[in-house]
């Protein structure tokens, strides 16, 4: 995607995200639009966007070291409020609301805190980082929403349909395995091993999950239902109704569907909240944070921490282990 208008600096930048931190192409792309995104506003910001009337037909492709130089602390907090009250949430769209929300800004503040430090450290391009100070947008901690064990049940007792044993066999990966839908999308039949699954997770990155009976079951019914594919998807594990391999949009659809079929909230929940179902019920079941880690392919254990916030049952029994926890009072009126 970057290599229309991207100035040389970026280039260099987002190469070495890409072949040196590996990471994936979507990643790369999301810094190239941030970076493009603060550099079109930097030009309007300072009167220098010449004759384009639309923002984003301003180019970036001029933008060189010492315009990078330039850039002060102000500008960057000028920006930030720019994303807070000017930019539509949906560009491309007539009714878009204005303003970004916290954790939109916060990854741009990143991206550019990255930016700036790959200049100064490792292309040295810059003696001092304008931008060391920048402080980036503090995040409200929400907790995973997931579907409590009865629920799961009921979603997958409701599968039903054409696809049954292909969809069964999707919510039963989900379910026990917390995998990403993409990853899921991605699967191959030479993915499994015996009661192993090779997992391709963000940035190319792989992983080794273990494989229940319920999930050998579910994959044995499938592979027995699963017909013939188009040549090019031969390899694919899923197929869609036209036997080329299932796409994440057609999954995030089936998902819909059978949650609705089950009677549970189909606004509510989604995919990534099946993802959180699994990592919910692995920790309510003994399974420890760091095997989590590895199982979910986090690479910060702080992203797998928030799991133990939810329904911890050692919270409860901490509340009773109070000395003052059988103490009750009887109250009269008078």
């Amino acid at each position: 995607m970057y290599t229309g208008d991207a100035p040389p600096l970026l280039r260099q930048f987002l190469a070495y995200h890409e072949t040196v931190k590996g990471h994936s192409r979507k990643t790369v792309d999301e810094y190239y639009l941030d970076l493009r995104l603060f550099f079109r506003f930097l030009k309007e910001h300072r009167g220098q966007a010449g004759a384009y009337e639309r923002f984003d037909d301003i180019p970036i492709n001029d933008v060189d070291i010492e315009t990078v130089r330039s850039v002060t602390l102000q500008d960057v907090y000028a920006f930030m409020a720019f994303l807070s009250r000017q930019r539509p949430n949906r560009p491309n769209s007539e009714f878009s609301e204005y303003g970004l929300g916290a954790a939109a800004r916060a990854r741009k503040a990143t991206t550019l805190r990255s930016f700036f430090k790959f200049l100064t450290l490792k292309a040295r391009l810059l003696d001092v980082n304008p931008i060391q100070d920048l402080d980036v947008p503090k995040l409200s901690k929400t907790l995973p929403r997931y579907l409590k064990l009865d629920e799961c049940l009921e979603l997958l007792n409701s599968v039903e349909g054409r696809h049954q044993a292909r969809d069964y066999c999707i919510l039963t990966l989900f379910l026990n395995c917390g995998l990403r839908i993409s990853e899921l999308a991605s699967l191959d039949l030479t993915s499994i091993k015996d009661d192993a699954l090779r997992v391709k997770g963000k940035g190319d990155k792989e992983r080794v999950v273990y494989l229940n009976e319920a999930c050998l079951s579910a994959i044995a019914d499938h592979l027995r239902l699963r017909g013939e594919p188009v040549p090019k998807d031969k390899n694919a594990l899923f197929l869609s109704s036209r036997r080329s391999r299932i796409s994440v949009k057609t999954i995030h659809v089936l998902v819909k569907k059978h949650l609705l079929s089950a009677g549970l909230d189909a606004s509510r929940y989604s995919s990534h909240k099946l993802r959180h179902s699994a990592a919910t019920l692995m920790l309510q079941n003994g399974v420890d944070v760091r095997t989590l880690q590895e199982i979910l392919g986090h690479e910060h254990l702080n992203t797998t921490q928030i799991y133990t916030h939810v329904e911890n049952s050692g919270l409860r029994d901490a509340a009773r282990a109070n000395p003052l926890a059988d103490i009750k009072k009887t109250t009269s009126n008078t």
